[in-house]
This record gives structure tokens, sequence and C-alpha cells, in this order.
């Protein structure tokens, strides 16, 4: 653009010098005194110089219109060249946030990856132990038989010679001793093979979870939203086919988790679908499915417990014979009080079925009360407790409306509002069934 502006310059500088060069010739043709025939000439010379005055005068007007459009362009041009430098530092700010983002994350995933490695070595120590006992029991286990076959033989030697009924008696109870003894043992050693079980899976799953990690750790985290997340969906789509969500309860048996509320990450706001085959992230916020619910509860008697806690951090817990009727009842809930130091809230809903806020089978006419609490329950109308309700944060002394959030009818009337649930369920073949 410089390069085109000098030659215009230069060509406005040359006729300027031509008119005053004229000028000039002028002033001194009028000091002489000229002939008649040289005014003549003259005054057509003077026609002739103002035309070229006044070509050269519109020429330095279109000129000077086109140096002004050429400056105003140039300023356009000059604007748009700072708008895009603008654009430039925004984007420019936007690539460093991001950049710190991803930087904080692989800090994080470094964490994780420690923390994972160091409970791996832990499971890997705990394993060896568990091989060490079990190879001890299973070498008591055989010395005790060694010996009791050694004792039958002397017994049956004894019962030949000796017809002593008393004798006779307490040889037949030492024996019943020795058969418990090792009935025990064999109870033990089968109890020690489900751990052990239970801790391969364990770190089978934690070597999974750091492969993951590892695998997902340098990718653009810019383009993420912070929905939900994929592993746990992955995850819980693997318990929903195999059962493996299970812990072991106080009584010894294995128990089963089918809902959590802990920190309101899910919305439990949901549809018939959704409570049926299931929704959340198993480490965090989730409900099993009425389907797998059922499905394990049909196989024999069941007990339900219940495990929540306040926002003064106050834990309480009850347990309930449990069954479960299947999708074309409804999934009509049966319970039986049996202990703990809850209130029994949920006298009022066993026999009800389930409600959600697209289907609507509670007892109350007036009102849907999964639309009106939120939440898919057992609802009665509306019942005295309500579990799967939104998740309302209180301060530990603060107050919320009635029956709003996860809420549980105590002694007094009142219903309190929750901050953790946990509901799990376990096999009782001690229970002979229900009424």
């Amino acid at each position: 653009m410089i390069v085109r502006i000098v030659p215009k310059m230069r060509l406005v500088s040359l006729l300027l010098l031509i008119v005053s060069s004229c000028a000039f010739c002028t002033k001194e043709v009028k000091e002489e005194e000229p002939t008649p025939a040289e005014e003549t000439a003259e005054t057509k010379s003077r026609f002739a110089m103002l035309d070229d005055v006044r070509l050269l005068a519109t020429g330095l007007l279109q000129l000077g219109q086109s140096l002004k459009e050429f400056v105003h362009k140039t300023k356009g041009q000059i604007n748009d060249i700072f708008q895009k430098l603008n654009i430039f530092d925004r984007s420019f700010n936007q690539l460093s946030v991001v950049t710190s983002e991803i930087k904080e994350g692989e800090e994080e995933l470094k964490k994780t990856t420690s923390y994972l490695k160091t409970n791996n070595e832990e499971i890997k120590n705990l394993s060896m132990e568990i091989y060490s006992k079990i190879n001890n029991v299973i070498r008591e286990r055989d010395e005790l038989q060694s010996k009791v076959w050694g004792l039958e033989e002397r017994l049956r030697g004894l019962s030949q010679s000796v017809h002593n009924t008393d004798q006779l008696t307490e040889i037949s109870v030492l024996k019943d001793v020795i058969t418990a003894q090792e009935r025990s043992i064999t109870d033990l050693l089968t109890a020690v093979k489900e751990q052990h079980e239970q801790l391969n899976f364990q770190k089978t799953k934690i070597k999974s979870l750091e492969d993951k990690l590892n695998l997902d750790a340098f990718q653009d985290t810019a383009e993420q939203k912070p929905a939900f997340n994929p592993d746990a969906s992955k995850l819980f789509e693997y318990l929903t086919n195999n059962s493996t969500n299970t812990t072991f309860g106080t009584n010894g048996g294995a128990s089963m988790v089918i809902q959590r509320r802990q920190d309101g990450s899910v919305d439990f706001d949901q549809i018939w679908e959704k409570y049926e085959n299931g929704f959340g992230d198993l480490e965090g916020d989730f409900w099993l499915g009425l389907k797998k619910i059922y499905s394990v509860a049909s196989q024999s008697d069941t007990v339900l417990q219940i495990e929540l806690e306040d926002w003064k951090g106050e834990k309480r817990s009850v347990e309930y014979q449990f069954s479960l009727e299947g999708p074309a009842s409804h999934y009509t809930l049966h319970l039986t009080h049996l202990s703990g130091n809850l209130h029994n809230a949920m006298a009022n809903h066993t026999g009800m079925k389930f409600s959600t806020r697209d289907s609507d089978n509670d007892n109350n006419k007036d009102i849907n009360c999964a639309q009106t609490y939120t939440g898919g329950w057992w609802f009665n109308a509306c019942g005295d407790t309500n579990l799967n309700g939104n998740y309302i944060w209180v301060k530990p002394r603060g107050r919320t409306e009635r029956r709003r959030g996860l809420y549980w009818k105590s002694e007094r009337g009142n219903s309190y509002s929750l901050k953790s649930t946990q509901i799990s369920i376990q096999h009782a073949p001690d229970v002979s069934g229900f009424p």
C-alpha cells in the first residue's frame, strides 16, 4: 500500500511545480510591454494555460478523492486486523485455561494412580497371607482327619471290648464333638476361600480401572461435558448383568446394595422405565432396578436392611423380612419388621405398589405422590417415608419443608430430612417364610 502512495505523491508534486512555473512565467510577461500581435498570442496562450490548469485541478481533485477512499479502506482493514487480534487474544486465554485444567487433571490422575498402586500392593500382600492361612488350615484339617480316623478305629475296638453303657455314651458324645469341629473347620475354609475370591475380584477391578485411567489420561478435556460418567455406566451395566455389587453382611451372609444416596449427584426423579432397569453411578448414588431386585428377592427368603444418616451425623438402621411381587402387580412390597433402632416408618408402605411420576399406583385419589414429592417409591397416600426423593442440602440446625427430599417419619410424628441412605438385601436361609 505504501508503494502505491509514493508515485501518486510524486505526480502531485510535479503538477504543483508546473503550476508554479506557469504563474512565474505569466508575471514576467506582464512586466514587458507587448505589441498588439503579441497580446493576441499571449491571450491565446493564457487561455490554453487556463485549460491546462483546469485539467490539472480536475486531476488533482480526482486524485484527492481516490486518496480519501484509499484512506477509508485502509482504516477498515486496520480495524479488521485489530478485531482478529482481539479474537486471537481471547482464544489464547481460553487455551491457557484449558491447559491449566489439563495439568490439574493430570496431577489428580497421578495421585489416583499412586493410590491404586498402593491398594494393589496391599491386596497382593493380603492375598499371599490368605494363601498361607488356607494352606495351614488344609494341613490342620488333614492332621485332624487322620486323628479322627485313628480315634474311630480305637472307638471300634473299645466298642467291641467294652459293653458299659456310660462309656459308650461318652464315646458317642466325643465322636459328635469331633464331627462338629470338622464341620466348623470346613465352614471356615469355605469362608476363607470366598473372601479370597472377593479379594481377587477387587484386585482385578482395581487393575482394570487403573488401566482405564492410564488410557484416558491425555485426552482433550476441553470437549468433554461434566455429564454422566461413561466408566460408571459400563460398570453399572456389568453389575446389572452379573450381580457383583455385593458385600458381606453382619451375620456372615452376602448382601447386595440396591440403593445409595450420599451426595445428590444423580437425579432420582425418573420415569418408570428407569426405575425398572436401574440408573446412577455404582461408586456414588444409584438405584439397582426393580427387575434386578425382584430377580434376587424371588430366589429365597430375603432380609431388607435400611441404613440412614441425618444432617447431625447420627446413623441408625432397621431390618425387615422382605418380598417383592413381579411386574404384573407393579412390584408390590411386603415387609415384616425384624429389628433396628429406627421407628417402623415402613409399616404404612407394606402391601403398596411402586409408583413413579408417569405411573401413578398409590392410594391417593387426589394427587400423584411421586409427582408431588418426586422420585419413585412404594407410596400409600402418600406415606411416612420417601428415600428416593430429590436430594436437599440442609445445615446441621436447619429445617426443611415437611415431606420434601429424603425423609423418614420419627416416633414423634416429625419427618426428618436425611443426609445419606443405603438399602441392601440379603438372603436369610434361617427364616421360615413370610406370613
